[in-house]
């Protein structure tokens, strides 16, 4: 069978690199409101998956600070390699929360779902944000999980939305809660490429963003 190749339009350019956005999103001014987050303590904190994923086997277990809230609205496709990728995407997103709320970039979530320049890029953001002295603290919404490709079983390109309307950076020392105007920046399109290791779950291996993406807006 002819391998299919991923379409050029949903892969990074190893000059573009991977890129970061922002809490909150309606205002870019602020250096602090340029990074998602990480850091510190708090009470343990708990996702809410859609209803299909609170029944997967070897579901991950997340803890976030008790002010930090992921929602996962996430249908099934009916197929079973899709619903395999996009379970497991879903998961990095979840992943990549914990790991900023905590202030831990290599976490056991995060090594599970995130390989390649995307793990590499997201360890480095976690521990420059947490250097900043900055947390994060609100609700993050993902929806609109879609596969745009499939190549060989192995590897895939996708995406999904996220909202960020409801989410903020915070200081860790003050607790002072950086907020920002809600816009249509808020709204946030994620394409990224995965593939499957060697125990069956699909990784991120790179991913991009664009803020504002019509799409994603629910305003």
């Amino acid at each position: 069978m002819k391998r299919r190749t991923l379409p050029t339009a949903v892969a990074l350019a190893a000059a573009t690199g991977l890129m970061l956005t922002a809490c909150g999103g309606g205002d870019d001014s602020s250096k602090a409101n340029d990074k998602i987050a990480g850091a510190d303590s708090g009470e343990p904190g708990s996702t809410t998956p859609s209803a299909s994923a609170t029944a997967e086997k070897n579901a991950p277990g997340f803890d976030s600070p008790s002010d930090v809230k992921v929602t996962v609205d996430r249908d099934s496709t009916g197929d079973t390699t899709k619903d395999a990728i996009l379970r497991d995407v879903a998961y990095s997103t979840q992943a990549n929360i914990e790991a900023f709320a905590r202030g831990k970039s290599q976490t056991a979530n995060m090594n599970r779902y995130f390989a390649g320049a995307a793990f590499t890029y997201w360890v480095q953001q976690v521990a420059d944000f947490k250097k900043d002295g900055l947390t994060l603290t609100g609700k993050y919404r993902y929806y609109d999980f879609e596969v745009t490709d499939v190549a060989n079983g192995k590897t895939a390109a996708a995406r999904y939305c996220e909202d960020q309307s409801q989410a903020f950076s915070k200081e860790i020392k003050t607790q002072k809660v950086l907020r920002t105007k809600v816009s249509d920046k808020s709204f946030v399109l994620y394409t990224l490429q995965a593939q499957k290791d060697s125990a069956g779950d699909w990784q991120v291996t790179q991913q991009n963003w664009k803020k504002a993406e019509a799409s994603c807006v629910q305003r």
